[in-house]
């Protein structure tokens, strides 16, 4: 049996879960925020989420962990056969983490703490995320996917990319970042509401008392950052 560790407050382990429900893999959730050497051996740097294989074997990385799934588990396939057409999809991948969910998770900090971001951060942030505002509005087709004709692992993985800038970049910077995108909003109301979707955030709420709890714990231990 499959093991997905970490919590469900995490959009990098909602995508894994989402992965492995899309494609009817039987796995079981061990929920849990941090650790000590027994977590390392399975997350070498401490980082939500990691994967138990059937045989053992530990991975962390969530793109590490998606290619995993789709090679070892073909059978309702998230990539295209086209090389080409693979590499368009991964390329709308990493722009979203790079110039959306990464500059956007540097107001994590701040929002927890129920503060503001300083300008000088707020303006570097809003730098980076135009040039991937303009990316993504280039590559992105939304036909009715966002690569194309077919669902893709770029679907999956920029919704749970959208948590994170809509929620938490949106508020700071008191900017709709995804209206910014033709279609975006659009598409990822339509990918809201699939039955697959529902159910991670049903877990995720379910997980959000116990996740603020940490939080809360972890705020008042004077740690100056969350996973």
């Amino acid at each position: 049996m499959i093991t997905l560790h970490g919590f469900a407050a995490s959009n990098y382990y909602n995508v894994v879960k989402h992965v492995l429900l899309y494609k009817q893999i039987p796995f079981e959730e061990h929920l849990i925020f941090s650790g000590g050497d027994e977590w390392l051996e399975i997350s070498p740097v401490g980082k939500v989420p990691a994967l138990t294989t059937s045989d053992g074997r530990h991975l962390s990385e969530t793109t590490v962990i998606c290619d995993y799934l789709e090679e070892t588990y073909p059978e309702r396939p998230l990539y295209p056969t086209d090389a080409g057409e693979r590499a368009a999809v991964r390329q709308i991948m990493k722009i979203s983490e790079l110039y959306l969910e990464l500059p956007a998770r540097r107001f994590l900090a701040y929002a927890f703490s129920g503060k503001g971001a300083p300008e000088p951060v707020k303006a570097e942030v809003r730098h980076v995320v135009n040039r991937g505002v303009g990316a993504l509005s280039r590559l992105c087709q939304f036909s009715p996917w966002i690569a194309g004709e077919e669902m893709t692992m770029a679907d999956i993985y920029v919704h749970y990319v959208n948590k994170i800038v809509g929620s938490v970049g949106s508020e700071q910077l008191d900017w709709d970042i995804l209206a910014q995108i033709p279609g975006m909003k659009e598409w990822n109301r339509t990918l809201r509401d699939a039955a697959i979707t529902r159910e991670v955030e049903a877990g995720r709420v379910a997980n959000e008392p116990a996740f603020q709890a940490y939080i809360q714990a972890f705020i008042a231990s004077g740690k100056s950052a969350v996973k």
